[in-house]
């Protein structure tokens, strides 16, 4: 392999793993995560083969949460952060303090430093970003109260790992037992406590006062130009500057400057456009980052410490679990809510790994109690999944015994709906809005297939009937009664998504009239071969309307009054 090119055979022999791997574990019904940790693992240095380089896929993978962390943002008001204040604040601090003690609890045991079992707790104390969002977005549930409550949570994490990682360093001789503390005086543990606190406060104030006004403006004189490809550089360029500039000036993480430059974004008509444009990008750099963690884990751990690799799993994902369900339960939120947060805080990420190294850095933390760290969140990460699921199963269980739940549970089930021989709206967006204006005005039954939380409420605002799924899913064509259906509107503009929805809905419905829209010649051979009745092309579309719109403003003009339009225009 050249040397010349680590970053290159990194992010090819990453991706190309992490598909082969994501495809197989798609194939036997688990989570595609598995197969990208696995990924991980066979190009780490702990296994034979081809190895990737470590420090280039962590950074690499730092572009997925910055991403990701944007995307949050984008959808993610300062009301809405405030609105969770009472219950993520203590919430997080009580929890953090919960885990960490018993984190050093199981170091003390072991035989450890104090200063290394401080470490450890903490390392177990907070989740992984990348995670919780996945799973939040998997289930719609970002603009939920029980999602609001996780993000907040999960920012108050954040932020207390940014005021750790800046304690650390000078505390590290005290934590060591050195006499002296290495010369570092309380005063100045104070001082450095207080500029950190400054340091956050005034990036906190400079977003909501300098780049709330700079940022949309930016934004939107780069969409009066017309060049989609300025609007992806300009969307790129805000949330991948403004998260390190936060970290190089204010020495706030990358996960937090990134979220609080789409929370600005948010109050712009943009935004939702901006979400599309980073979208791709998003989840290809979010796949390198579970393929990241996956080559730090070395699995000699599992047969070395098997006993303290299962103490440590037990604290993510039942400790941390058992003080948050109570915590939530304590500001009397619906047992739903407290366990979706439960779920969502059970396991850990990217600042455990980053405590971890400083750790070893610092002479505080042993390799053991780092592999021991790495083996925690590979464990837990595979496992949320499956508690996600016992969580959705003991939902269905409770509306299936039809147990009551008050107004205030909020419950994303997907439910079948009672229309029959109606029509399917495939997509939200402009041109579902529109066919919905028309079905809507005409009094035709209908509903409509949605997965973007913005659309959807928009639409349920409306009072329209909203199936909560990709179009594709088995889940949104049972619901939906596409055998019972009459005719199909699909009215996105991702011709594979549409093919596939096409496909799903021929598939249970032969007689289903199906009607799509294309962009090229090439979407309209795919979308016919997949069982499209009727295709409309977006230009030739465009086209029509225009020349109907002006052969009929010429019929309206008088004879002889001109038309301010030449014969070759007209």
């Amino acid at each position: 392999m050249p040397h010349a090119t680590p970053l290159i055979a990194t992010i090819v022999g990453s991706l190309a793993l992490a598909f082969v791997f994501g495809t197989l574990a798609h194939r036997l019904r688990i989570s595609p995560l598995v197969g990208y940790l696995l990924a991980g693992v066979l190009v780490g240095p702990f296994t034979p083969g081809f190895v990737a380089d470590q420090n280039l896929a962590l950074e690499l993978s730092e572009i997925g949460v910055i991403l990701l962390m944007f995307g949050v943002g984008l959808h993610f008001s300062l009301k809405d952060l405030l609105s969770v204040k009472a219950i993520a604040i203590p919430g997080a601090v009580i929890q953090i303090a919960f885990a960490t003690l018993l984190g050093l609890g199981l170091a003390m045991a072991a035989g450890w430093s104090m200063g290394g079992g401080l470490v450890f707790g903490l390392a177990l104390s907070v989740a992984s970003t990348v995670v919780l969002l996945r799973a939040l977005q998997e289930r719609h549930i970002v603009d939920t109260e029980r999602g609001r409550i996780a993000v907040g949570w999960l920012i108050v994490e954040d932020l207390a790992m940014v005021l750790t990682l800046v304690l650390l360093p000078p505390l590290a001789g005290v934590l060591n037992g050195e006499a002296g503390g290495n010369g570092v005086a309380i005063g100045d543990v104070w001082l450095q406590l207080g500029i950190t606190i400054g340091k956050v406060t005034g990036f906190i104030v400079f977003m909501l006062v300098v780049g709330r006004r700079v940022i949309p403006w930016l934004l939107h004189y780069i969409a009066h130009t017309g060049s989609r490809e300025l609007f992806r550089l300009a969307v790129l360029a805000i949330a991948l500057g403004v998260a390190f500039g936060a970290s190089a000036l204010f020495g706030v993480s990358f996960a937090l400057g990134a979220f609080f430059a789409g929370m600005v974004l948010a109050e712009s008509e943009l935004s939702h456009r901006a979400a599309e444009e980073s979208l791709p990008l998003r989840d290809a750099f979010a796949v390198l980052f579970f393929v990241s963690v996956g080559m730090l884990f070395d699995p000699s751990i599992l047969l070395r410490s098997p006993l303290l690799v299962a103490a440590t799993v037990f604290i993510i994902i039942f400790g941390k679990s058992v003080a948050a369900f109570a915590i939530v339960r304590l500001f009397r939120h619906p047992p739903g809510t407290a366990f979706v947060i439960s779920a969502s805080l059970a396991q850990i990420g990217e600042f455990s790994f980053i405590l971890a190294a400083l750790g070893v850095d610092l002479n505080l933390l042993s390799s053991e109690g780092r592999d021991l760290i790495l083996a925690g969140a590979i464990i837990s990460i595979l496992a949320n999944p499956v508690l996600f699921a016992l969580i959705d199963k003991y939902r269905g269980e409770r509306e299936d015994a039809g147990n009551a739940r008050g107004p205030d549970v909020e419950v994303e089930q997907t439910r079948r709906t009672t229309l029959d021989a109606h029509t399917v709206v495939v997509g939200g967006g402009r041109v579902g809005q529109a066919i919905v204006n028309y079905l809507t005005r005409e009094k035709l039954p209908f509903l409509v297939i949605e997965d973007r939380a913005s659309a959807v409420k928009r639409l349920r605002e409306q009072g329209i009937e909203v199936i909560v799924e990709n179009a594709a899913s088995p889940i949104a064509i049972e619901a939906s009664n596409m055998a019972g259906a009459k005719r199909l509107f699909v009215a996105i503009d991702n011709a594979f998504e549409a093919g596939q929805a096409v496909e799903q809905a021929r598939a249970a419905n032969p007689d289903l009239k199906i009607i799509a829209r294309a962009f090229s010649a090439e979407e309209v051979d795919h979308l016919r071969q997949n069982g499209a009745d009727r295709i409309v092309i977006g230009s030739e579309a465009i086209a029509s309307g225009m020349l109907e719109k002006a052969y009929r403003h010429l019929r309206r003009q008088p004879a002889g009054e001109p038309t301010g339009e030449s014969p070759a225009t007209s």
